[in-house]
């Protein structure tokens, strides 16, 4: 592409057997182009010879110029294309398109060069492996490729995905990016919103997302040291999945609601299970199921391994099939009682245990797809021109991300406070303390995505209701953000629990 033209050169070539035109100083030879071009022959007949640097930008995303870079024979002379065109592991440059503590005119008391080195290094992973698989499958609704969960093994990826731990010491984080044994809440912060940024809501759940909520219950109430490592192993090689069976059509938040039983055979020795799941995410594609059950005197979770009995079939949602989202039946399913995780009838504190985590980790990924959502806005905004003028010269348009940038920097901050008592309390002091605040957080930033993701298709008009082209990011959230807002406990549910521990520590004051 080192090539030259000049303008007058350019505008030579608008003929019938010629169309060449012009996009941020870069010169197209579309020739050959022109009969294949999605959007019809006409389209770029009429900027044959001429800039069509507004015209383009008007219709299509930058990205279309990367998968037709081979159309490029050159760049205007004395001229230099002004357009950024991000590199992976880049960090964006519109505002408020990145957490503060990014944006090197801001300083946070937070992170350190531990966060940062691992901040780049998930961003070089994601916009390099994550992203493009994650595109596909949100299309074509195929699940995630051995291929991909194999790097992200290899590279420590699903260690990562559970927290702080033991589990992660003395393995190799992103090729040295942290050490396991460093590894604290913000660090947890930056996995969790580092890979979402693919934006592909459907395949972020089928990246193993059963696994960061079914295996620390393995994690921390199998009772068999050795199996329980065994079991761990397999996982966090990719070499077998797991998800959390708790839903069923009889009962989502109300846990005490369950219908599947389990009952111990005359030996003592195993577990007959019976019943059903829904809306199990990953269940169709995984070998080992943690699920809930109803004992002889309360509820038990069992760990149960996929063969005879169990059947797994695809439901339907709004968001894509590479979720793996499934329904289950149990059928006579033998189920050895060195399985049970935790003590039988006891299964609720099994099942609370991991909601803190599994809640905090949801916020932390909505509000960065909400982060994403003010990027696409902001960018939208300045290039669209609308009676004449940009969008952004609109008050009516200001107002609106106006309200988007604060919903997102607020909930923001709130996650990141509440991540440092993460840090400072031990297991027993957040199950005290944090519950009712990451519930309330949860819901907050849910409530925000609800208000975002309306502000944004007004902004996009009939862009931000087509699933590709100049909205697609705006189509997706709008979509499928009501996802966080009834996983992991319904807004409702969750801002009661907020509200009901807040009243435990009310004092006896007065007005």
């Amino acid at each position: 592409m080192s090539e030259t033209f000049t303008r007058a050169e350019v505008a030579k070539h608008n003929t019938e057997d010629s169309v060449w035109f012009v996009v941020d100083s870069k010169v197209y030879d579309v020739t050959d182009f022109v009969d294949a071009h999605p959007g019809g022959e006409s389209v770029l007949r009429q900027v044959a010879g001429q800039d069509a640097t507004v015209a383009f930008y008007n219709l299509h995303r930058h990205e279309v110029l990367t998968k037709y870079e081979d159309l490029c024979i050159g760049t205007l002379e004395n001229e230099k294309p002004q357009v950024i065109t991000p590199k992976p592991g880049d960090l964006s440059t519109v505002p408020y398109a990145e957490p503060l503590w990014l944006a090197p005119a801001y300083k946070s008391p937070y992170y350190n060069e531990s966060h940062r080195r691992l901040q780049k290094a998930m961003r070089v992973f994601t916009d390099t492996y994550i992203t493009p698989e994650a595109q596909a499958r949100e299309m074509d609704g195929k699940y995630i490729s051995q291929d991909l969960v194999n790097r992200m093994a290899e590279k420590g990826l699903l260690h990562m995905r559970l927290g702080p731990g033991k589990h992660l010491h003395g393995v190799d984080l992103l090729d040295g990016a942290v050490k396991g044994e460093e590894f604290d809440y913000f660090h947890d912060l930056i996995t969790s919103q580092e890979g979402v940024r693919a934006n592909a809501r459907g395949f972020q759940d089928g990246q193993l997302a059963g696994m960061v909520i079914g295996l620390p219950c393995v994690k921390n109430f199998m009772k068999d040291e050795k199996r329980k490592q065994a079991i761990m192993d397999e996982v966090f090689s990719g070499k077998k999945y797991m998800c959390l069976a708790i839903t069923e059509a009889f009962a989502g938040s109300d846990v005490a609601g369950l219908r599947t039983t389990a009952t111990k055979t005359p030996d003592g020795k195993h577990y007959i299970v019976n019943g059903t799941k829904k809306w199990i995410t990953n269940g169709v594609f995984c070998d080992y199921f943690v699920t809930g059950v109803k004992t002889d005197k309360g509820l038990s979770v069992l760990l149960i391994e996929r063969g005879e009995g169990v059947e797994t079939k695809p439901i339907k949602t709004s968001y894509s099939a590479a979720a793996g989202t499934a329904y289950i039946t149990f059928d006579n399913v033998k189920v050895p009682v060195e399985n049970l995780l935790g003590e039988e009838n006891k299964g609720i504190y099994v099942i609370l245990s991991n909601f803190n985590h599994e809640r905090w980790t949801m916020a932390c990924a909505t509000i960065r797809q909400c982060r994403t959502i003010v990027e696409e806005c902001l960018k939208w905004s300045h290039q669209r021109l609308v009676f004449g003028k940009r969008l952004i010269e609109q008050p009516v348009i200001r107002q609106k991300l106006a309200k988007m940038i604060a919903l997102t920097e607020a909930n923001q901050a709130w996650l990141e406070t509440i991540t440092y008592q993460m840090c400072n309390m031990p297991y027993k002091q957040q199950s005290q303390y944090l519950g009712g605040p990451i519930g309330l957080l949860k819901m907050s930033i849910t409530r925000a995505a609800h208000e975002i993701a309306d502000e944004s298709v007004q902004i996009f008009g009939g862009r931000g209701l087509t699933v590709t082209g100049m909205g697609r990011m705006v189509e997706m959230f709008h979509r499928t953000y009501k996802f966080d807002a009834i996983l992991g406990g319904s807004e409702e549910v969750l801002a009661d629990l907020g509200v009901r521990q807040a009243m435990k520590q009310m004092p006896n004051a007065k007005l």
